[in-house]
């Protein structure tokens, strides 16, 4: 597929399937259309050429949005006084499935449940979302995208303002989602040297799909290389199991 905005070209001749149960990292530089192209995933844009197609059916046509779940840069800008529970957030995840303004079943606050331990957050269900952290916001967030059971996780730079130390029990709970509960996941991201602990797919990006291929296959690609597919000097840093960088 290939997207434009006017007459300026984004996104050219991109070729990308994302097989079930993958943990796929989407990087590049600014401006590289990573999100020009989440935004044609979730059908909020057409693009000028080509097609996408969600669990084999065009998006144009896709109906089961709840199999979707979608999780943004919220931490960075979430409204701090917004009065509303950590319980309350996550059913919002259901509203596409119980109706707006329709009283929850015992099922359902028993999904939300689940989904607020999915993440580790059980402690925190009654506080209100406003007084967590950065990183306990982005799970709760997380989790408001896992109560309507999705199969595939779609992230778009999810860490933006979260601290060092979040940001890694961040990526583990991903990692968890990924092997335990087999959920797909989409992860748009700059942390290059992070995710590559995580990631079993990457694929990177800049207009042009320049690669995308296994774990494994993108580490073995040299410094000049990527800073050729960035269009400036990368140096990737690679990490021990215990997170530090050698």
């Amino acid at each position: 597929m290939s997207f434009r905005y006017d007459r300026e070209t984004v996104l050219d001749n991109i070729n990308l399937q994302v097989p079930q149960g993958a943990f796929l990292g989407l990087v590049g530089p600014n401006g590289s259309g990573k999100s020009t192209l989440i935004k044609s995933i979730l059908g909020l844009q057409k693009p000028y050429k080509g097609s996408i197609k969600l669990f084999g059916t065009d998006v144009n046509k896709y109906k089961d949005w709840s199999k979707i779940g979608f999780v943004s840069q919220k931490a960075n800008s979430f409204n701090s006084g917004f009065p509303a529970t950590v319980f309350e957030v996550v059913s919002t995840g259901l509203t596409s499935k119980i109706g707006l303004f329709k009283f929850m079943k015992s099922e359902h606050k028993k999904k939300v449940e689940e989904a607020i331990r999915a993440v580790g957050m059980e402690a925190f269900m009654k506080r209100n979302i406003g007084e967590l952290s950065g990183g306990q916001q982005q799970r709760i967030f997380i989790a408001r995208a896992l109560v309507s059971d999705p199969n595939l996780l779609i992230l778009d730079e999810p860490t933006v303002g979260v601290d060092a130390l979040n940001v890694q029990n961040f990526y583990d709970l991903l990692s968890h989602l990924n092997k335990e509960k087999g959920i797909t996941l989409l992860l748009v991201t700059h942390d290059i040297g992070t995710i590559t602990e995580k990631v079993t797919h990457v694929a990177c990006l800049n207009k042009h799909l320049h690669f995308h291929g296994k774990t494994a296959e993108f580490e073995s690609l040299k410094d000049k290389d990527l800073s050729a597919f960035y269009g400036h000097h990368v140096h990737v840093l690679s990490h021990e199991h215990g997170g530090q960088p050698v």
